[in-house]
């Protein structure tokens, strides 16, 4: 980097300090800072549920496995995160919303207090911190590891940078600077790709251009789909992982579908961003199937391809943008989780563990919905410190082996609590579904021997958990169904919009939304 470089990178992150302080009068109180009070437009709040959806990892991780595989990076991440987002454009945005709309919640868990019980909603609300601590660090760790190629800077002098930058503008502005930044990011991104993805196609040129670049050698085996440990058990639990983790399952999400004034626009919301991540990756992933033909890795994974092959094609100036674009995805995701654990919480965990919670003020609620932020980013910068060490071994595996492993025990009850097919299933199962998962996970990953070269096949390392959960949370469901009136009640207004008369209408912001009725 030279000084051009460093102009637009500091320039924009002046810009979003900026912008985090512009949104900062918007935010009056907790319904504000958590679901921009309602009031996001739908065409926003898609692009913001894009942005915050990756991060870093996919330009040094996800470029490893295209560097190393090809196009599977695609068919296996990016397409089932497309068809689980439209899939949960019908099933799951418009209850979401209804969460905010119908039963005035701020978090995405506040409802499984009454959807099951206090017990279920505190596992899940802890277990869901803990994990997007270890997924946010892993995040930090990856763009400290990008800055660290282009400045020379140590991974925790990056991790701090950009830990800091983002702890300033998401804790002033809450989900609308979330959602404000994201939008100049994704503007940003969109030219950095662009550029990259223009400078690729010209240099394989000599190589046979776009089409017959694929019979070089160096990229043998890079148009199959399905390769190496990225088969069809890998994409078809990945497929349903994703359903759940990006239509809310992990929380941030959640909150773009429950921002937005109606079902509708959620709805409108989710198909937006399933349009992105559906066409958006091609472009980014192209540079990195071409990059066996630019530059040799220096890593054993391939992790570190897209940065060489940046740093030899693109002059400066692009260069600069093209790091702020490594940014740009980090720090969307980065402080959507934040927020997200920050509701989590201050409305969930906090009002369980001190009774003055109880009774915060709206001055007093976004105090703590603040400092909750900051110590998320602090706690989540000193795991990053430690991602590359033998308990999480690398950034990739703690992206696809912990994340995706743990989520479906997480998930699970939350989600498809929304539902009514699934209305028998009430805190048994739910608490059985989530500690059978966890133990799952711990089991195919750590203590069991299975013979196997190399340990337990990834695909199974992701999808046992998922399967367990799922399995056990509607086997219990029907063998010990728990669908009380109360709960009844409150699926009947995640389930349908306007008057009911299944139920009376429901309390003020910051009352307990259990008081409904069941008429016959």
């Amino acid at each position: 980097m030279n000084s051009l470089d460093w102009a637009v990178l500091i320039g924009y992150f002046g810009v979003m300090v900026a912008i985090g302080v512009y949104s900062h009068k918007r935010v009056d109180d907790v319904s504000d800072f958590f679901t921009a009070g309602g009031k996001m437009p739908w065409w926003l709040s898609g692009i913001s549920h894009h942005m915050s959806g990756y991060s870093a990892v996919m330009f040094t991780g996800y470029a490893g496995i295209a560097y190393t595989y090809g196009v599977t990076s695609f068919v296996t991440w990016s397409f089932p995160i497309a068809l689980g987002i439209a899939i949960g454009s019908k099933l799951f945005a418009p209850r979401i919303n209804r969460l905010r709309s119908r039963l005035h919640v701020a978090s995405p868990l506040e409802y499984l207090k009454n959807r099951y019980d206090l017990r279920t909603q505190q596992a899940l609300a802890w277990s869901g911190m803990l994990l997007k601590i270890v997924d946010v660090g892993a995040k930090w760790a990856a763009i400290a590891t990008l800055l660290s190629v282009f400045t020379g800077v140590s991974l925790n002098q990056g991790i701090l940078i950009t830990g800091v930058v983002t702890g300033i503008y998401c804790t002033i502005g809450g989900l609308w600077a979330d959602a404000l930044t994201e939008l100049g990011q994704f503007v940003i991104q969109l030219l950095a790709g662009l550029a990259m993805f223009v400078a690729v196609l010209i240099e394989i040129g000599d190589y046979g251009g776009f089409f017959g670049v694929w019979d070089e050698p160096a990229l043998d085996g890079h148009a199959k789909p399905l390769v190496g440990p990225y088969g069809t058990v890998f994409l078809l639990a990945f497929l349903f992982i994703k359903l759940f983790e990006y239509n809310g399952g992990m929380l941030n999400q959640a909150q773009r579908y429950m921002a937005t004034p109606t079902p509708k626009e959620a709805e409108r919301s989710a198909r937006l961003s399933a349009v992105l991540w559906l066409v958006w990756p091609l472009v980014l992933f192209f540079p990195m199937w071409m990059s066996p033909l630019l530059v040799t890795s220096e890593k054993g994974d391939g992790s570190d391809s897209y940065a060489l092959m940046t740093e030899q094609l693109l002059p400066h100036g692009l260069l600069g943008l093209v790091i702020v674009g490594f940014f740009s995805h980090t720090m969307a995701m980065c402080s959507s989780d934040a927020n997200a654990i920050a509701a989590v919480f201050t409305r969930d965990v906090a009002p369980v563990l001190s009774a003055r919670a109880r009774s915060w003020s709206d001055r007093s609620g976004l105090i703590a919905a603040r400092l909750t932020t900051v110590v998320f980013l602090a706690l989540s910068m000193a795991v990053a410190t430690q991602v590359n060490s033998p308990t999480f071994k690398d950034i990739i595996t703690v992206v696809i082996k912990w994340v995706a492993g743990l989520m479906g025990p997480i998930a699970i009850p939350m989600m498809l609590g929304l539902l009514r097919p699934f209305r028998r299933s009430g805190p048994t199962a739910a608490l059985t579904s989530w500690a059978a998962g966890l133990l799952a996970f711990w089991l195919v990953n750590y203590p069991v021997n299975w013979n196997v070269d190399g340990g337990v096949p990834l695909q199974y390392q992701v999808s046992i958990p998922l399967a367990v959960s799922l399995v056990l949370y509607v086997l219990i469901g029907y063998l010990k169904p728990e669908d009380t009136p109360e709960r009844l009640a409150i699926l009947e207004r995640i389930n349908t919009d306007g008057d009911s008369s299944a139920v009376l209408p429901g309390p003020a912001e910051g009352e307990d939304f259990v008081r409904t009725t069941v008429r016959d």
